[in-house]
């Protein structure tokens, strides 16, 4: 399989429950809910994606033809940091990860003493051997992930009508830690405050803020 990635790179986790922990970032192209160009988003399913996952013209981009090149430029932006061998995490994500992340490039990683991790809408199946799943679901897309270790929302959606009935039904499914994180842009002093709201309201959930935005990092 080729595989088609926008952007590899080290950095931190900057948001939910891995928050501050060295991570290599691996962005896959493209995403089943929009097509990533401007004019489409106002028809798309998920409209408020603040992230370019189009080509792969971005820092470590690129086309790979086996799971083991990928790896291996994997592992290279690990050492670039001077990190050790121990706690190897990468973080695949997108656009939507699950239209390219496979079994092959999962055992490859492995093979390398990576743990493997993924940010996914949530529509789609998870291939076995994924290590830690993020699910962060689009309002009006079908939710097929109903079990995983991270569900993180980003509040407030259009077509989050009723949020806290919302909420109350991802309460009954089996998420392992449950995030709540204000949406970006103009409103998002006013959508913190609803998210501070809801967190002492509904203790499942907890606050995730997108710190690597606060920082200064990618």
């Amino acid at each position: 399989m080729m595989y088609t990635v926008k952007e590899l790179f080290p950095t931190l986790q900057g948001e939910g429950a891995h928050t501050g922990r060295a991570a290599i970032f691996c962005r896959f192209t493209g995403c089943n809910l929009w097509s990533g160009r401007e004019e489409d988003r106002a028809t798309a399913q998920c409209q408020f994606c603040d992230t370019d996952f189009v080509g792969f013209d971005g820092d470590g981009g690129g086309k790979f033809d086996t799971p083991e090149s990928l790896a291996h430029a994997i592992e290279l932006a690990w050492l670039s940091t001077n990190a050790g061998p121990q706690q190897r995490y990468v973080v695949f994500t997108g656009g939507e990860p699950l239209l390219q992340l496979d079994k092959a490039l999962i055992d490859a990683l492995h093979h390398k003493a990576f743990e493997v991790a993924i940010e996914t809408n949530g529509t789609l199946k998870v291939p076995a051997g994924v290590d830690w799943v993020c699910v962060s679901p689009k309002a009006g897309a079908d939710l097929v992930v109903l079990q995983a270790d991270e569900m993180k929302l980003v509040i407030p959606q259009a077509g989050h009508d009723n949020l806290e009935n919302l909420l109350g039904r991802f309460e009954k499914m089996d998420y392992r830690n449950r995030f709540l994180q204000p949406m970006d842009g103009a409103q998002l002093a006013e959508n913190t405050q609803l998210a501070i709201q809801l967190c002492q309201k509904r203790p499942l959930w907890r606050l995730s803020m997108q710190t690597h935005k606060i920082i200064g990092i990618r």
